[in-house]
């Protein structure tokens, strides 16, 4: 087997492949570099603007300063504890209007965007009465509103409850790292068995936007003018519309869904990051760094037909092509997504796609016009290659059905070479020609004179 001429084409050529590996990897390679320097522009403007936004409350807050008693050493001893005490609203119902931006930095794009919050949250005291006692201490109440990042707090107008006035006052007020406004509360507030806070906040942000459904029972309307919303979170909305000029979604939960009661009524802080949430973000629809490295994957299968294409015209047609020949195809191939990378990030991915192919196709018809002595030879496989872009771009564009396309392609192409090779001879290509012995010359071709 070692001196079969068939051998070693296939060894040379899966040689071939396996060389071109390396650049492949080394493409691969700057898709990752470039894919981060562009998440570096999108944490700049995190940075300069503000990042992800959750809004938490409103809920009222009330400090509570216990005193208890231990026994040590057998001696009673006295001990003080601090926390605060949170009372839930029984609704909570926010209606936002969302607007997305483009920011450039460079050749790069990110989203920042401006939420306009109308928030309704109805509350009850009779839960007040309980905490007071002889060895409990109550202090001033407050209404907290938090949010994941200060600094994208806009206008906030409070309602009177009961024509009263609140003041609106920067700092959450309690304990832990939960950044956003809160309002006191007067006595006179807090005597009134049922109240209703209504207010309107201006939220800016980068990546998310959630909200936390405090309320017994809460709600979130959210409008956008971002037509790629990625839902996540805890829960989905319970109706969406998704269209070209931005989407609407509705989400809405309970107690009973989701047991946010309990998440307060511990004495201590409650971990404000992990507290489930309705939850939107702003997604970036699949972006030409990531088509890229969902294209390069496929790199091997497209090399792989082009040879597989080469070989059969070999074996069919007697011509003989040379394994530089075939790398320099390859590395045609290959030079096809460094194109397609950097016309992506001036003109988008489907424009790039298509030029990348005709000049990956310009390139391989006048070389292949020289190597296979044809101009028709050559167009044909132009058009073979131009094809597989076409499938290629198929492939990308349609998740669902990738594997279905893809698994097509091979099946077509296995079927090709079946049938062009259904009556070769392959035993002709294992034997090694046998060389002819010299014959020898004539005597009179030998004489200068005759």
């Amino acid at each position: 087997m070692m001196k079969s001429p068939l051998f070693w084409k296939v060894s040379t050529l899966l040689g071939c492949i396996l060389l071109l590996i390396i650049p492949l990897m080394m493409v691969s390679t700057l898709i990752a570099e470039r894919e981060n320097y562009r998440n570096d522009v999108e944490n700049t403007l995190r940075q300069s603007t503000s990042g992800p936004q959750q809004l938490v409350g409103p809920l009222i807050a009330i400090p509570v300063t216990e005193i208890y008693y231990k026994y040590e050493d057998d001696k009673q001893t006295e001990h003080k504890r601090s926390y605060m005490h949170f009372i839930l609203p029984e609704s909570l119902l926010v209606e936002g209007n969302q607007q997305v931006e483009s920011r450039s930095i460079g050749i790069y794009d990110g989203q920042i965007w401006n939420t306009s919050l109308n928030i309704k949250a109805q509350f009850t005291t009779d839960k007040l009465a309980q905490l007071k006692g002889e060895t409990v201490t109550l202090g001033q109440p407050f209404i907290v509103t938090g949010v994941g990042d200060a600094r994208g707090i806009g206008a906030v107008n409070v309602s009177k409850i009961n024509g009263e006035t609140l003041s609106v006052e920067p700092g959450s007020g309690v304990y832990g790292p939960l950044s956003g406004i809160h309002m006191p509360l007067s006595d006179k507030v807090m005597t009134l068995k049922t109240f209703t806070l209504e207010m309107t906040l201006n939220l800016a942000g980068t990546g998310s936007f959630s909200v936390v459904p405090v309320g017994r029972n809460s709600e979130m309307t959210l409008t956008s003018n971002w037509p790629h919303p990625g839902f996540m979170g805890n829960y989905l909305p319970v109706k969406h519309d998704i269209s070209a000029s931005g989407f609407r979604a509705n989400w809405q939960s309970s107690w009973f869904a989701n047991n946010l009661g309990g998440w307060f009524d511990d004495k201590e802080t409650p971990e404000w990051n992990t507290i489930p949430a309705f939850s939107v973000t702003v997604a970036t629809p699949a972006d030409h760094y990531q088509l890229t490295d969902r294209a390069i994957k496929y790199a091997i299968l497209l090399i792989t037909l082009t040879f597989m294409a080469f070989f059969v015209f070999e074996t069919l047609t007697g011509l003989r092509l040379h394994p530089m020949q075939y790398l320099l195809v390859g590395l045609s191939l290959v030079l096809f997504y460094l194109v397609l990378l950097a016309l992506s990030e001036h003109v988008g991915f489907t424009p790039a796609w298509i030029i990348a192919s005709l000049i990956g196709a310009l390139m391989n018809g006048v070389y292949l016009q020289a190597v296979l002595k044809s101009w028709k030879r050559s167009g044909m496989f132009v058009l073979a290659l131009l094809g597989l872009d076409v499938v290629m771009w198929f492939l990308l564009r349609s998740e669902d059905s990738a594997l279905l396309l893809g698994s097509a392609v091979m099946a077509l192409a296995l079927f090709a070479v079946m049938y062009l090779t259904r009556h070769f001879d392959w035993y002709s290509l294992s034997q090694s020609k046998r060389t002819e012995p010299p014959t020898a010359p004539d005597k009179d071709t030998l004489r200068i004179w005759k």
